[in-house]
């Protein structure tokens, strides 16, 4: 059986889904960005697939740098969240609302 393009935008349609659930349901920062960044891999996953299909390289020159951002919003977010931590002692979401310290 040969894998199409189908099964990797199926599979990506998956992944996305299951990240934009995470974003939605869950109460913990953390958990907030691990599915953001699960998002981010789908869109990576869509890419590639359609650079194997079209037989082009772009598609894989663009995860260069969705991943470069990636790792980037990684690093801040996960800094903004211990600093959140260290002050609020909680990763609830809801316990960020005010922008007052």
């Amino acid at each position: 059986m040969d894998v199409t393009l189908n099964h990797y935008l199926v599979l990506s349609a998956i992944l996305f889904a299951i990240g934009t659930a995470g974003v939605f349901l869950r109460r913990n920062v953390i958990t907030l960005l691990l599915s953001i960044e699960i998002m981010l891999n789908a869109v990576n996953l869509t890419f590639v697939a359609a650079g194997r299909q079209f037989a082009a390289v772009d598609g894989q020159v663009i995860v260069f740098f969705v991943m470069t951002v990636a790792a980037a919003e990684a690093a801040v977010g996960l800094a903004i969240v211990i600093a959140l931590f260290r002050h609020r002692e909680s990763l609830n979401p809801e316990a960020f609302t005010s922008l007052k310290w």
